[in-house]
């Protein structure tokens, strides 16, 4: 049953991002939060060393220090210098795979989701969006999922070095640092206004990259060059991506004049900052008798306690942004999922199974009718049963219904008197043996694709279940037989097989699962009338001992099958045998006669 859960998107807190990500780096990769804190505090402390070797050296120089003295400060000094960079560098070297261990943990969270959620969330429009968000923020190393990494080391560093110039600037009039604060957060505040314009315009700028990655897609596709060369399609695709282009360069053009708005702003509070702090410290001087290295120390504190008040309003806002990123991608690991995977019922074990829909309907999000209506049906243990129809008749949903892909919006599927909602899901998927309309062939070698497997895969019934959907000789005639590639998106080696071939390996693949439930959505489609004639003479060996539900176009194919059921608009308009139904005069005998004229001589069209 649906779980009650909102599919809006869940607020989570910067806090709990920050958290989630530090606990998942835990879990695989325990280096990454540690090196954070790490090279943060060798940042601070190679800064603190930074500030205080002019105003040290020149102290000694004021106080008249032996020669020794000098040179022992010198080179205590240079020796912190080299050990901090040092170690600085190492660190920096190491982090970059530790960070990419957790970004790759998200992306295998991910892929996982994908392939594991229910069949209804990817028909799902917030569910695509939020995946396709989910995949951005994994993308690259400079995408939030490995870019908070960073962000972290930062704030840490420009926290702790904050904390530390305060300490050492706390001599000084309280006012003057109130001031280098309040021009640090007012410079801010406009240059995240205008920096900030590309982010609040990022789906303007998503939407120009879709259409140039699916425009390059299609270009490359393999599927796509036949027809781009005999309809000529290169110009219409050239002008598509040359038009995205201007538009996206237009869109970059306004982004930089804000940017170069930001820059004449920081510019402005940085040079009236640095001039304030100046002229105090002169005061100082020439009033207080404030020393030169002291007003060395202190002027160069004040300019890089400025740049530790920036890291942390700059470091803050980048957090922000990407904990909504991040935010986008556990809403979709968290996303509800209305099947029951893991505290269902087990699947009885029983050696037949008896499938009914009790006054089911199903409608898709949007539509504005149902594709199935009201239907009652059995599928008894053991039993042929043919589904015909015309186009958009619910053919295709009625076998996604039995098989669990999508529940009924009304009514119930039954598993021998059993809600199958109340199941786990993924066992009773394994009850279903499919070949759907539109397949699915992975770049692997021919074994892998019919055993859906790459380790303990039997030879022997691959052989048995590409003879029963005759492939055995052309198999034969590979070079490498079963160690054949697919497909040449990933193998140079690999070979592109036939509609029809690529047909009867789906076929092949679903007796090789040899589940009790066999589902063929027009399994003979793509194959010429010899072939799917061979495919019906052996429709009772592939189907002996199961239960199996047949679709099809064509009615003559429906001859072999114990009942057949005639759809029109989702609903069952007639039922019975193939002859029945034909004495029966109706619209299957209708649909029946038409079709047979293409074959006989002597009839009129």
């Amino acid at each position: 049953m649906k779980t009650q859960k909102s599919k809006k998107q869940t607020s989570y807190s910067i806090l709990s991002n920050v958290m989630w990500m530090v606990k998942l780096a835990w879990q695989t990769s325990k280096a990454a939060p540690i090196l954070c804190l790490v090279s943060a505090i060798l940042e601070i402390l190679l800064q603190v060393t930074n500030l205080y070797i002019a105003p040290g050296i020149l102290h000694q120089v004021e106080i008249h220090a032996s020669l020794s003295c000098l040179l022992l400060t010198i080179g205590a000094f240079t020796a912190a210098l080299f050990l901090l960079m040092g170690l600085k560098e190492y660190v920096r070297d190491n982090t970059t795979c530790p960070f990419i261990s957790v970004r790759t943990a998200i992306i295998e969270k991910i892929g996982e989701k994908c392939n594991t959620t229910a069949y209804s969330n990817t028909l799902d429009t917030s569910f695509i969006k939020l995946r396709d968000k989910a995949f951005f923020c994994t993308s690259t190393n400079s995408q939030s999922t490995e870019r908070i990494w960073h962000t972290l080391t930062f704030l840490l560093q420009n926290t702790g070095g904050f904390l530390v110039f305060l300490t050492i600037l706390s001599p000084l009039n309280s006012w003057i640092l109130a001031l280098m604060v309040f021009t640090c957060v007012l410079g801010f505040l406009i240059f995240r206004y205008t920096s900030n314009w590309k982010y609040r315009h990022r789906e303007e700028e998503a939407q120009c990259h879709a259409k140039l990655a699916y425009i390059q897609n299609k270009s490359q596709s393999i599927t796509m060059a036949k027809d781009i060369r005999i309809f000529g399609l290169q110009n219409w695709l050239d002008d598509i991506s040359s038009s995205i282009q201007k538009t996206y360069m237009d869109f970059l053009l306004r982004c930089e004049k804000m940017l170069l708005l930001g820059d004449l702003a920081d510019v402005f509070f940085t040079i009236a900052r640095n001039g304030i702090a100046y002229v105090y410290l002169l005061h100082l001087a020439l009033s207080e008798d404030l020393s030169v290295s002291a007003f060395l120390l202190y002027f160069t504190a004040i300019s890089t306690f400025t740049t530790w008040v920036n890291g942390i309003l700059q470091q803050c806002s980048d957090l922000h942004k990407e904990s909504l990123d991040l935010s986008s991608l556990r809403t979709f690991l968290d996303y509800p999922e209305p099947f029951r995977f893991q505290n269902g019922k087990p699947i009885p074990p029983k050696a037949s199974y008896e499938l009914r829909l009790e006054q089911v309907s199903y409608r898709y999000p949007c539509a504005a009718r149902d594709t199935i209506h009201q239907m009652n049906l059995t599928l008894h243990p053991g039993e042929k049963l043919a589904i015909v129809g015309l186009n958009g008749a619910g053919k295709t949903t009625l076998v996604k219904l039995l098989c669990g892909l999508l529940d009924p919006t009304k009514g119930r599927v039954l598993l021998n008197g059993q809600d199958i909602r109340d199941f786990n899901r993924q066992d009773y998927y394994a009850l279903f043996s499919a070949v759907f309309q539109n397949y699915s062939l992975l770049d692997v070698t021919l074994a892998e694709n019919i055993a859906q497997d790459y380790k303990d895969i039997n030879e022997k019934r691959i052989w048995d279940c590409l003879e029963k959907a005759g492939l055995t000789q052309m198999v034969q005639q590979l070079q490498k037989g079963l160690a054949t590639h697919t497909g040449r998106e990933v193998y140079l080696d690999g070979v592109l097989f036939s509609g029809g071939q690529t047909q009867r390996l789906m076929l092949a693949r679903a007796l090789y699962k040899n589940s009790p439930i066999l589902l063929l959505d027009e399994p003979t489609a793509a194959l010429d009338p010899l072939a799917e004639n061979d495919i019906y003479l052996k429709y009772h060996e592939m189907t002996e001992g199961k239960t199996s539900l047949f679709i099809s176009h064509r009615l003559a194919s429906t001859r072999f099958c114990d009942r057949i059921l005639y759809l029109e608009h989702g609903a069952i308009l007639e039922e019975g045998t193939h002859e029945e139904l034909l004495q029966a005069g109706g619209a299957y005998a209708q649909l029946f006669d038409t079709q047979s004229r293409y074959y006989q001589e002597g009839r009129d069209f």
